[in-house]
């Protein structure tokens, strides 16, 4: 099993040198313009871009999980379609997070009051900052595994077997405790109680994400009567903005940086947050032919037509309308035109706080990468 997991690993890397598509945790850019900024971006961090470490991959108990997951195959549990995401996506989509908290780290560079941690930089970056790098990716990871726990008395004869669903919730649950204990471990282990308090808070927020009020009470997408642009915003910062903001501000933190360098550092990744899913929540409105599936009643243009004074339609008939009724309506508006600026100013508002930063490759590459995300 062990030998299975590194075969796997290698596979990664190779994909890596060949990324055929460009489906990452950051949308659906194009493939050019994407690939070339997080390739430009790889190279400046100097660092591979798995940071799952491989003790704990090839960990005893991973392989155990890896075993059993042979059970699920032949079922339609999610946390299948998650290890596939994890295990063969040649994308990296899970990588894009902690690359960008390496970029972070490197524009900002190390105060100039902490000279003595000099002798620990290697290609501009502290060992510390690429222990949290790491653990970002760990607790996301972790959060998207907890994610795929079904709600077993909905379940389908199609599905699988009552008891095959319910092993995979065991695994789902199980797995993702065995990931945040290795973040909490690496937390403890950077000796910094801001950083500690700062990245504890994301799990708190995953976890308060999922009752917003844009979930039924089996996660699935769900319009409240009076729901706003504002629900938009806080689900979106709570579910993936927290973890990339606070990531990016302790980065900063560990370097030496004040409050306003940490601010920024904490702005960039909101924004860069915001402006990504924006991006990706219009991708089925603007080519439907290829990412129809991919529409949700809760995504940004859905809600923003919503509370526009273009909506002719109760809120309650979104809830039940298809995917191509609501294509149709939202067409019909100005709001993809109005959606597409919002993101421009996103990404905009992303690279402007970077200005407090010095000009450098660093810079230059999430300059790069923030463009490639609006690019819609």
């Amino acid at each position: 099993m062990r030998m299975s997991l590194i075969r796997n690993i290698h596979r990664l890397k190779k994909f890596q040198c060949h990324r055929v598509s460009c489906r990452t945790l950051f949308g659906f850019s194009r493939p050019d313009d994407w690939n070339k900024a997080v390739t430009d971006a790889e190279k400046v961090v100097g660092y591979p871009t798995s940071f799952m470490s491989l003790r704990c991959l090839l960990s005893d108990e991973l392989s155990n999980v890896a075993i059993h997951m042979r059970k699920l195959v032949g079922t339609k549990h999610p946390l299948l379609k998650t290890a596939r995401g994890l295990v063969y996506d040649g994308t990296h989509n899970l990588q894009t997070r902690g690359l960008i908290v390496l970029l972070i780290s490197k524009t900002a560079g190390l105060s100039q009051n902490n000279f003595h941690q000099q002798q620990d930089v290697i290609e501009g970056i502290l060992p510390s900052q690429r222990s949290l790098a790491e653990i970002a990716e760990m607790i996301y990871t972790a959060n998207l595994i907890h994610k795929g726990v079904v709600n077993l008395s909905d379940i389908q004869p199609s599905d699988g077997s009552v008891h095959d669903m319910e092993l995979g919730n065991k695994m789902a649950v199980l797995t993702g405790d065995f990931l945040l204990a290795n973040a909490s471990t690496g937390l403890a282990q950077l000796h910094n109680t801001k950083v500690v308090e700062t990245i504890s808070s994301c799990i708190g927020d995953h976890v308060s994400a999922e009752f917003t009020g844009l979930q039924d009470k089996n996660g699935r997408p769900y319009l409240p009567d009076n729901v706003t642009f504002n629900d938009w915003l806080n689900q979106t910062f709570l579910s993936s903005g927290s973890l990339l903001s606070k990531s990016c501000l302790a980065a900063v933190e560990l370097a030496g940086h004040g409050l306003e360098e940490q601010t920024s550092a904490f702005e960039f990744g909101k924004n860069m947050a915001l402006a990504q899913q924006l991006s990706e929540d219009l991708k089925p409105f603007l080519k439907p032919e290829d990412n129809l599936e991919q529409l949700t009643i809760t995504s940004a243009p859905v809600i923003k037509y919503i509370a526009s004074s273009y909506n002719k339609h109760p809120i309650s008939l979104f809830n039940i309308y298809s995917q191509k009724k609501i294509l149709e309506v939202i067409k019909d508006s100005s709001i993809l035109s109005e959606s597409k600026t919002l993101c421009n100013e996103y990404g905009e508002k992303a690279i402007n706080s970077l200005s407090k930063f010095k000009n450098c490759q660093a810079k230059n590459a999430l300059i790069k990468i923030v463009k490639a995300v609006v690019d819609v």
